[in-house]
């Protein structure tokens, strides 16, 4: 590995996080002017992970899996706590705007003791609040993920499919902190619901087969009917898609590029189609996402089933005539508030959606992405029951058309 290709991401880590953390230090500890004793212990608090998240992201592009762990753990729980501390103290700075206004408007100028007190009580509040929501946070992402059951009727389903079970799962993304025994527990759970068909849906790793390749193997446990399929997310092109991809079928995983598989049972068809993930043209332009290729020479009177990554392929999927497409890649955004950051890229956040004819279902995910939390957003193996009929109404359900 070139020295470049370690010291490229250790300078942008840094461009990123010391202003960030400067600017907590300077609004938490320093405007406060906290006693020295307690200024200086803050102040290592704050220099301590603000200097190590650099060297963290670094250490990922040279040590092997047990020592890239432990280092992750710090690192991504500091940085999930420094996400909730920095919202917080946006509140603070526009709480301060706000009283600033108040100020210039009555000309009443504020008690600087008084105007001290605040300022070390909503610090310490914010700590506070930085801790419990951690604390909250850690518990829901690492805890037993739940079952979520969605209903789908189907109009064009054939009576043969109908009742079909299908296990989603997505964004489990395998790594510095999610390893094999999360895998399995995965497996176990799966299983467990004895599904017709398995749809992975994409961001099953974040690290080479080299690192994570043990993990990943216990995905050979999953089996159904139908079939276990998978489609490629952002970050298996990040990870190098190319070794996963010949991985996975020795795993008795069918990888869908660009194609689609005929599934016949009592005398019904149902097409499973899966594409590329929306970025891998930045990785590879031959891997491309291209549904129309993919449905090239089908029957349109057979119902198609579509995997894609990300929901953004929604809208040209349900131009093409598909019924029912299977996404995830948003996480529900995962820590408050960052899915209304989310909803700025894709109107798709979570949940089920009709567009036309075609259904959605946007999954929150099944594990997380760097800090190991969940704030106001839930993991879930997604467990599909397909019935034959017209959809329902129901307030879970946004029509695109509407919003």
């Amino acid at each position: 590995m070139s020295l470049l290709s370690v010291l490229v991401p250790l300078l942008g880590a840094i461009l990123f996080t010391a202003p960030l953390h400067y600017w907590l230090w300077r609004r938490l500890v320093r405007d406060p002017q906290w006693p020295s004793r307690w200024h200086r212990l803050f102040t290592i608090g704050f220099l301590i992970p603000g200097i190590g998240m650099p060297l963290s992201v670094a250490a990922t592009f040279i040590l092997p899996r047990p020592g890239h762990t432990l280092l992750a753990w710090p690192t991504f729980l500091w940085m999930g706590w420094a996400f909730i501390l920095i919202v917080a103290t946006l509140g603070i700075e526009l709480f301060r705007l706000t009283r600033w206004i108040t100020t210039r408007a009555t000309g009443k100028a504020p008690d600087p003791s008084r105007r001290l007190l605040v300022g070390r009580v909503m610090s310490a509040g914010v700590g506070v609040l930085g801790v419990g929501t951690t604390a909250f946070g850690v518990g829901r992402a690492l805890g037993p993920v739940p079952v979520q059951p969605v209903h789908l009727n189907v109009p064009r389903l054939g009576p043969g499919f109908d009742g079909m079970r299908i296990v989603q799962l997505t964004d489990i993304h395998v790594g510095p902190t999610i390893g094999r025994d999360f895998v399995e527990h995965l497996v176990t759970q799966t299983m467990n619901l004895e599904p017709d068909l398995i749809a992975i849906t994409g961001d099953l790793v974040d690290g080479t087969v080299e690192n994570l390749g043990d993990a990943v193997r216990a995905l050979a446990g999953l089996r159904a009917p139908l079939g276990v399929y998978f489609v490629t997310g952002n970050h298996e092109y990040i990870s190098g898609a190319g070794p996963w991809l010949e991985l996975l079928p020795t795993l008795g995983i069918r990888v869908l590029q660009n194609e689609r598989v005929r599934l016949s049972r009592n005398g019904s068809e149902l097409d499973v189609v899966g594409v590329n993930d929306y970025s891998a043209a930045r990785f590879d332009e031959a891997a491309a996402p291209d549904l129309p290729a993919a449905l090239a020479g089908r029957d349109p009177d057979v119902p198609a089933l579509l995997l894609a990554h990300q929901p953004r392929a929604a809208e040209e999927a349900a131009s093409l005539g598909i019924d029912v497409q299977l996404s995830g890649h948003t996480h529900a955004g995962q820590i408050w508030p960052f899915r209304y950051a989310v909803r700025l890229t894709t109107p798709y956040v979570v949940g089920l959606y009709r567009i036309g004819d075609m259904q959605l279902y946007v999954s929150p995910g099944t594990g997380y992405w760097g800090p190991p939390m969940r704030v106001a957003t839930q993991a879930e193996i997604t467990h599909l029951t397909l019935r034959a009929g017209a959809p329902l109404p129901s307030p879970g359900v946004v029509d695109a058309a509407t919003g």
